[in-house]
């Protein structure tokens, strides 16, 4: 969808990039100012009378690309080897589905915030500083899930591998990034770093079924450990441009993040693990929802008055802006169909990773090709049919996948999954670029905002559109439970016929006639429930399906009117009288 944000020319992106270029520390002697706290604000950077970018050779660029990409797979695996697998661990932990959903919980309560802190040390302390220890961090946090052995060590190091994680998705981004020249950056650039956040999903549902029969949990992360010495190799072999240097951090700013880190952390608990225990029949979920929204609250106030806030909430919450987050959950309201609901109806037909591999695999391709094409559009400049493409294949993809029934194999949803991940590849760049031009021009303290915005949005925004997308699967299940029972007697000639079959198998062992027919009935009311589930997803793609419709309806309203305007301007100012001398 259009964001409705101008486009950055060449040369402002050129420009911007050369300040980026600049060595560390290369700061001018200009005042120094002081803000609202009496703390002092570092001057602004001095751009160099006519620097040119570095030329790199393709082979060098190809290498800062495919190291981004590692960069991305690194973190990726880390976050998804458990939504993965989270029923096989049920057995590696002896725990339940809920217990388990912990381990996720655990992961993104601080890595849905801790970019935002690191992004002013990256800024104050160095990148080279800053990328060597975020990689170490990183190594340590995976060698540690090696030693997990039981269920609540694993969620202590699911927490800190959570906050090792968060630097790697942000050094993607800069290696990906360095590839490019400044006409580059926020097409070519973007379109490869975005397309790369979404192949760890796929990759990881590939690889479990093996990586689980050579040794379980240890297996899943020793391959993760050797991604990230990968990763390790390429970030001290492969050194990008470091920006200047400068005083950013405040100390007003330590206590805002911790309100902020601690309140998103919290609700990030909540949503991961609300449709587990339910939303309404555990009292600690509205306690963290509570914890949540009352810190969340404080920081603001102690935001708003400041002049050089650790976001700027009035910019956040603008006119613009809010266009952008409705865009970008719209965004992850209709990808979660690949993600969690159709993962979920493979699950309940009894299909584990092993049967979908095939699957997951031109998923994986299909996001490839999405991304390619995405980028072709954004060159041509066609920014907006990506959006209208993007929208028609995940309406219509979806729309297929409600067809389904209890026969319903992988094999049946290769185009309909491959539809939705190439539309999926295709929406996220255009707004991500859009806005990231715009967050720049307005200068680097507007970074930290979009990014805030971005980690609300695809995390937390996630979080929520999965959760409640489960709750709508719980709740349509349970009425057509209702509704299938109600014609289940046993006095229907048809009923009684269908319990005699399924307790036939069991007449060699059950004897006894009441238990038998007792056997049969529980037989049945599996089959009846299972029916329940396929109808209750039918419903959720359905509605992401209408969803995604209406989005590209309105889409295709505001190009018409944006097409439409101009004439109307013009007719207006040409039917207007003429001044009287």
């Amino acid at each position: 969808m259009s964001t409705g944000l101008p486009q950055t020319t060449d040369e402002a992106a050129s420009e911007k990039d050369v300040a980026v270029a600049r060595p560390e520390g290369a700061v001018a002697a200009s005042q120094t100012v002081s803000d609202a706290d009496g703390g002092e604000i570092a001057p602004e950077p001095a751009v160099p009378a006519a620097p040119q970018p570095v030329e790199r050779p393709v082979w060098l660029r190809l290498c800062f690309i495919f190291a981004g990409l590692s960069f991305f797979i690194t973190q990726g695996l880390g976050m998804n080897l458990v939504m993965a697998n989270i029923y096989q661990l049920q057995g590696e932990f002896s725990a339940t589905v809920a217990e388990v959903a912990w381990l996720s919980a655990a992961y993104m309560a601080p890595y849905a915030t801790f970019s935002i802190a690191l992004f002013k040390i990256r800024a104050q302390y160095g990148l080279r500083p800053f990328a060597e220890l975020s990689i170490i961090a990183f190594v340590v946090a995976s060698c540690l899930n090696l030693f997990v052995t039981d269920l609540h060590s694993a969620t202590v190091i699911r927490f800190v591998s959570g906050m090792a994680a968060a630097p790697i998705s942000s050094l993607g981004f800069l290696y990906i990034l360095e590839a490019f020249p400044p006409a580059r950056k926020f097409s070519l650039g973007f379109s490869i770093a975005l397309t790369g956040t979404l192949l760890s999903a796929p990759i990881a549902r590939i690889v479990s079924p093996s990586l689980l029969e050579i040794g379980g949990w240890n297996a899943l992360y020793s391959m993760e450990v050797g991604f990230a010495l990968i990763s390790f190799a390429m970030i001290y072999v492969l050194k990008v441009t470091p920006p200047p240097r400068a005083k950013v951090i405040e100390r007003v700013d330590i206590l805002s993040y911790l309100l902020f880190a601690g309140g998103l952390g919290c609700l990030a608990v909540m949503l991961t693990l609300g449709r587990f225990y339910w939303w309404f029949e555990t009292w600690w979920l509205g306690v963290l929802l509570a914890t949540s929204i009352a810190l969340l609250t404080l920081m603001a106030f102690i935001e708003l008055p400041r002049k050089n806030p650790l976001l700027d909430l009035r910019w956040i919450f603008s006119k613009t802006n809010l266009h952008i987050i409705a865009v970008l959950l719209v965004y992850r309201a209709v990808s979660s169909e690949q993600s969690s609901t159709a993962v979920g109806f493979y699950q309940q037909l009894g299909l584990l990773n092993e049967q979908t591999t095939t699957l997951y695999a031109l998923v994986l391709l299909a996001t490839v090709l999405g991304g390619a094409a995405c980028a072709w559009l954004m060159l041509t400049k066609y920014v907006d049919t990506a959006h209208v493409i993007a929208l028609t294949l995940i309406a219509a993809g979806s729309f297929m996948d409600s067809q389904s029934t209890n026969l319903t194999r992988p094999g049946e949803m290769y185009l309909s999954q491959m539809m939705i991940a190439f539309g999926a590849a295709m929406f996220l760049p255009p707004v991500m670029s859009k806005g990231f031009a715009a967050a720049l021009a307005r200068g680097a303290p507007y970074l930290v905002n979009f990014i805030a915005i971005f980690l609300f949005t695809q995390i937390t925004g996630s979080m929520l559109m999965t959760g409640l997308l489960g709750s709508f699967v719980t709740l349509r299940e349970k009425f057509h439970s209702n509704v299938l029972v109600e014609n289940i007697l046993l006095t229907n000639p048809m009923v009684a016929q269908r319990v005699s079959q399924l307790s036939g198998s069991y007449s060699h062992v059950i004897t006894d006639p009441a238990l038998l027919k007792a056997e049969g009935l529980s037989l049945l009311g599996q089959q009846v429930s299972r029916e329940a589930y396929v109808l209750a997803y039918n419903d959720t793609f359905l509605l992401i399906s209408v969803v995604s419709a209406l989005a590209l309806a309105a889409l295709l309203l505001h190009l018409a009117w944006m097409r439409i305007r101009p004439f109307l301007l013009r007719d207006n100012v040409d039917a207007a009288p003429a001044p009287q001398s």
